[in-house]
């Protein structure tokens, strides 16, 4: 796939000089990602293309316009491989108003959040709210929704039709992260027809192979998907990338996995397959620290050389996308350009995009305007008026021990989890908690199903009080981890006064709520305000016992995600992630 070209002929004539230029940037130590070079030159920019890079005659500047960059680097736009813009909790507009002035001026986003939600009809959302804006919101089609069938209920339920009918948004170059990685290891119908319509439209397939190896790493390319965002240890990333994976490097809010992954693979003699990506970055973190731009900045502290940082999210990135002329700085490609004073610190001082000045000394040099969506209005959040009584678990037994299959996390930085069994006690029919660690937690249907799910999870991290979200990957179910049933119903019923978000409630008493009134995961405030009231949200997941995390804020999101081993909730219980089944409470 290419960019299109409007005046091709017009291109050419400005790149042998024939007709004017609109725009040259001169005195650049151009970073040329094809030899690894840095070369001072001026760049000529004509109609959102790049013309002509001038490495020797550098007195040549004739163009409308003239732009010195006085000797900083030019980089290409930064591109992230693989992004969840719902993550951020904004809008498609202000999550642009966040990360360009950070040199991010392409995103490969895939809105299975909001897919969940709203299916196919949040797609469109999401595109349409993606348009006319100063930087390229590429959508990839959500492959699992839901992440596992017959396993959750979602919202929404994506077949091949759903996504044949994706497959005419404008910007859609994807099929998104295939996380049912056990539906394409076995050519369940369902995954092989979805393939197949991604495949006959030309589309590439992002991969989401967590811990896979061997036999199934080999089929699970074989029926498709090239790419992987879940990589976290050394040898697994290794395998992957021998096996000829795109390996997306991922530094996000929750997970940096970027050192395990580069100490697997640094003695590698190639990284053209390369890649990073965010997957879910907070509005917090984007404004202090940065978006892709950080990421590279990892991936150097780590070893990297920056310039092979800098390829891998550009040019690799865009070979991964099969963006045949975007993610380089030479003739005939799209005109990002990132001008920065220092290639490690990757803090630009100016970004354009397709040609135009967007950017300076980090701040927006174009208007972005909000626009009104009906969608962003829709209320998302129907389940049923609940009480206390819903929020029990009732045991078998009146009276005595049982044993119960306890979803366990042993790592407080890892969202993989076990069922351990333990003995826990039951008075007048209801299973009590025995120590601190231990919590309850519930999965209620927010689609108009009314299930709802009741478990015990060890390991989550609070200590005592309610955290409640509909945030809750995938499916976004309503998700509450409490100590006991009273804090739980308040938590819930302030998620429906509020249409959706984040609560927090202790001693009978709310003390935060983040408001998400899109969809349950969106809100409309900018980045600034957005990051301030996610700041006490964070800080409420503190004051219930999450110290241990330096970001607690997605820390519910692990408990419901049945892609991710060993097991995890759903509306319909606890799921065996490996072998798709659903594990009792209690142990028979």
């Amino acid at each position: 796939m290419k960019i299109k070209i409007k005046d091709r002929r017009a291109l050419i004539n400005a790149a042998m000089n024939k007709s004017q230029n609109d725009l040259v940037i001169k005195n650049a130590k151009v970073v040329n990602l094809f030899t690894g070079e840095i070369i001072l030159g001026n760049i000529f920019i004509y109609d959102g293309f790049i013309s002509h890079i001038e490495y020797d005659d550098l007195s040549d500047v004739g163009a409308k316009s003239v732009y010195d960059a006085k000797g900083q680097f030019a980089i290409p736009g930064l591109i992230d491989a693989h992004v969840h813009i719902e993550s951020s909790m904004m809008t498609p507009a202000n999550f642009c108003k966040a990360v360009l002035p950070w040199g991010t001026t392409t995103v490969v986003t895939d809105p299975h959040e909001i897919g969940n939600v709203w299916g196919v009809d949040g797609v469109f959302y999401m595109h349409d709210a993606g348009s006319d804006l100063p930087m390229r919101q590429y959508i990839d089609i959500p492959s699992c929704v839901p992440a596992v069938p017959n396993l959750e209920n979602a919202g929404a339920d994506f077949v091949a039709k759903q996504i044949s009918e994706l497959t005419a948004l404008p910007r859609v170059i994807g099929l998104a992260e295939v996380m049912d990685f056990l539906a394409v290891i076995n050519a369940e119908d369902r995954m092989m027809d979805i393939i197949k319509v991604a495949e006959d439209n030309g589309l590439y397939i992002q991969g989401h192979a967590p811990f896979l190896r061997g036999r199934s790493l080999s089929a699970y390319l074989c029926g498709g998907p090239k790419t992987c965002h879940e990589s976290r240890a050394s040898e697994e990333a290794y395998l992957k990338y021998r096996s000829g994976m795109y390996i997306d490097m991922r530094d996000s809010s929750m997970c940096k996995n970027i050192p395990a992954i580069w100490d697997g693979i640094k003695h590698s003699r190639y990284f053209d397959t390369l890649c990073l990506c965010t997957d879910d970055r907070e509005s917090e973190d984007i404004l202090k620290v940065g978006h892709i731009n950080d990421v590279i900045k990892e991936a150097i502290k780590c070893g990297m050389n920056p310039i092979d940082a800098i390829k891998s999210a550009t040019l690799n990135t865009a070979r991964e996308i099969k963006m045949d002329n975007l993610g380089a700085l030479a003739p005939g490609y799209v005109a990002d350009i990132v001008l920065l004073p220092d290639l490690a610190k990757m803090r630009p001082t100016a970004v354009f995009f397709e040609g135009k000045h967007v950017v300076e000394d980090h701040r927006l040099k174009v208007e972005i305007k909000d626009r009104n969506f009906n969608l962003e209005y829709k209320n998302s959040i129907n389940f049923k008026e609940l009480t206390v009584e819903d929020l029990m678990i009732k045991a078998p037994i009146a009276n005595g021990k049982i044993k119960v299959n306890v979803m366990t996390f042993f790592d407080h930085t890892l969202s993989t989890t076990d069922a351990v069994v333990e003995e826990l006690d039951v008075v007048n029919f209801r299973l009590q908690l025995n120590d601190p660690d231990l919590k309850f937690v519930a999965v209620i249907n927010r689609y108009g199903k009314d299930n709802i799910a009741l478990h015990v999870v060890r390991g989550f991290g609070t200590t005592h009080g309610a955290l409640a979200s509909t945030v809750s990957h995938d499916s976004h179910n309503l998700t509450i981890v409490y100590d006991n049933a009273e804090n739980a119903l308040i938590a819930a019923k302030r998620i429906k006064e509020v249409a959706g978000g984040m609560v927090a409630v202790e001693n009978n008493e709310i003390i935060h709520t983040l408001a998400l009134p899109i969809g349950g995961l969106l809100s409309f405030k900018p980045a600034e305000e957005l990051a301030i009231d996610a700041n006490l949200m964070k800080k409420a997941n503190y004051r219930l016992g999450l110290t241990m995390l330096e970001n607690p804020l997605l820390r519910i999101v692990t408990l419901a995600l049945p892609v991710i081993p060993n097991v995890k909730m759903s509306d319909l219980g606890l799921v065996d992630v490996n072998t798709k089944t659903l594990i009792p409470l209690f142990v028979q």
